[in-house]
């Protein structure tokens, strides 16, 4: 697994998009890096009454799509019912990590030119995807509309989890709109990328709208140095406050 694989994956083409999704041919250490950070969300969420996580990032590149979709999957694993909506409707991507159509998805769906039954892709990680459609002329309208109430409110009757690939935080304000109808957000950074005070900018984006943030996922892991390096990932999670102590290197 090249490092800093992800930087610039917006060209790549699909079958290489596919190639990142999480599956049974992965290392031992990056699946068990997606199992840790799915047993703090469920143990996040174990109380929450909504099951609704946005996942995006302070910055573009920092890795928010695959990491979102990988996440889905993994909280798939569990047999749980799971639902990936792909939200960044001016890049969208996650119809090419999964192969699969970009067809009817939250565009249409949120423009009324679709029911859900439409949007609604079944996949065979076991989860189901509603990827971004067509591009919108409005897509933070749409996100702020009553219809995403609306179809929020009747996805979480069906599904147990519903993960939402979201713009990153400092860029638009897609995420934001979403951030008070959801359970709160998980923020991706990239080390040696994301620094301290562009991630503490999008926190205290995220809370001046009453969005919860629920933790942080570096990816891009480096820890050759450590004693434990045999046991080292490419992701690592935190959750908790989040108190920057010093500026990270550019």
């Amino acid at each position: 697994m090249a490092k800093r694989y992800l930087k610039g994956m917006e060209k790549l083409n699909s079958t290489l998009w596919t190639s990142y999704k999480l599956d049974d041919a992965k290392k031992f250490h990056v699946t068990e890096a997606y199992k840790l950070i799915r047993t703090n969300l469920l143990f996040t969420l174990s109380d929450a009454d909504k099951k609704v996580v946005l996942v995006s990032s302070a910055e573009p590149d920092a890795g928010k799509s695959i990491s979102c979709a990988n996440l889905a999957i993994s909280m798939a694993q569990t047999g749980a019912r799971v639902l990936l909506i792909d939200a960044d409707m001016r890049r969208a991507v996650q119809h090419r990590i999964f192969g699969i159509p970009k067809g009817k998805g939250i565009s249409q769906l949120l423009g009324g030119f679709c029911g859900l039954e439409d949007a609604i892709v079944h996949d065979k990680s076991s989860l189901d995807i509603i990827t971004a459609g067509q591009q919108p002329p409005n897509p933070v309208e749409l996100l702020a509309s009553k219809s995403m109430n609306t179809i929020l409110e009747k996805l979480s009757e069906q599904y147990d989890y519903i993960f939402i690939d979201t713009p990153p935080v400092n860029i638009l304000s897609d995420a934001l709109v979403l951030a008070d109808k959801v359970a709160g957000v998980v923020l991706i950074a990239r080390q040696k990328q994301t620094t301290y005070d562009i991630l503490q900018k999008a926190i205290d984006s995220i809370r001046k709208v009453d969005g919860v943030v629920l933790g942080t996922v570096i990816n891009d892991v480096e820890e050759k140095n450590k004693p434990y390096k045999s046991y080292s990932s490419y992701y690592s999670s935190y959750y908790g406050s989040y108190e920057p102590k010093k500026t990270a290197e550019k």
